[in-house]
């Protein structure tokens, strides 16, 4: 993990990016274009790996969010943080560093480090190369349940990393998936892939942190559903095929 500004001298760990974006500085650079809700560019001063770090940011408050009829209010911001932590806790690093903050200059709200991705790249330019890891974006978005997952919202670096970004309306207790990614339907998952689902199983009932973290950000019943969909996907061990009612996005990029 490298922090954005060509002013910082040296990259910093994942758990350094978490304390940089929890404790630092936060300055509005402007408002981001195409967003639904209100999403600001921000650059982010403070000290991380002993070090003063500085770092571009996207920040994103819940007052900015606009209410949907089928997802609680105030709760978008929260989402974005859970879809970090199920990441994470998969060991797939997905997803950059996202943090909640309890202030901020349009006040409370999620803060994630700014992939500077290749502007001409999104899920519909993907390569043969890039098919593996679209496999596990498509379990990841199973997982989550993701109700948004648009071609634009797959990005890559310019180290040709994966990233995923704009998870606010994930993880519902009722069905919600909606996705550009369906070329794997009916496929069977990959068994090291499988194996990554099971060990996250286990930890949603035995890692104490891990639960205490997601039952915090989530309903009760969006993390009981959560477990669920983990015991389905290992029980039927292949990509399902689009369900009745919409299971695409629009736009889709």
């Amino acid at each position: 993990m490298a922090a954005s500004d060509a002013s910082s001298p040296r990259a910093i760990s994942v758990i350094e990016m978490l304390t940089l974006l929890r404790e630092g500085e936060l300055k509005l650079e402007g408002l981001l274009p195409h967003g639904s809700n209100y999403t600001f560019l921000a650059r982010v001063t403070g000290q991380a790996g002993g070090a003063t770090q500085v770092t571009f940011a996207v920040y994103k408050p819940i007052k900015g969010e606009q209410p949907l009829w089928d997802f609680p209010e105030n709760t978008l911001a929260y989402r974005e943080v859970a879809a970090f932590l199920v990441s994470q806790a998969l060991g797939w690093d997905f997803v950059p560093p996202t943090v909640y903050r309890d202030r901020g200059p349009h006040g409370p709200g999620s803060l994630q480090y700014f992939v500077q991705a290749q502007p001409d790249f999104h899920y519909f330019s993907v390569t043969d190369d890039d098919r593996p890891a679209m496999r596990r974006v498509a379990l990841f978005d199973l997982l989550i349940n993701n109700a948004d997952r648009k071609s634009g919202h797959v990005l890559k670096d310019r180290a040709n990393k994966i990233w995923l970004i704009d998870h606010g309306i994930c993880f519902h207790a009722q069905n919600k998936l909606r996705t550009v990614i369906w070329e794997f339907a009916g496929e069977p998952i990959p068994d090291d892939l499988l194996e990554d689902v099971k060990e996250f199983r286990l930890r949603l009932d035995c890692d104490e942190d891990l639960k205490a973290a997601l039952n915090e950000l989530l309903d009760p019943l969006e993390v009981a559903a959560l477990r669920r969909r983990a015991d389905r996907l290992l029980a039927t061990r292949q990509y399902p095929h689009p369900g009745s009612g919409r299971s695409y996005p629009w736009p889709p990029v």
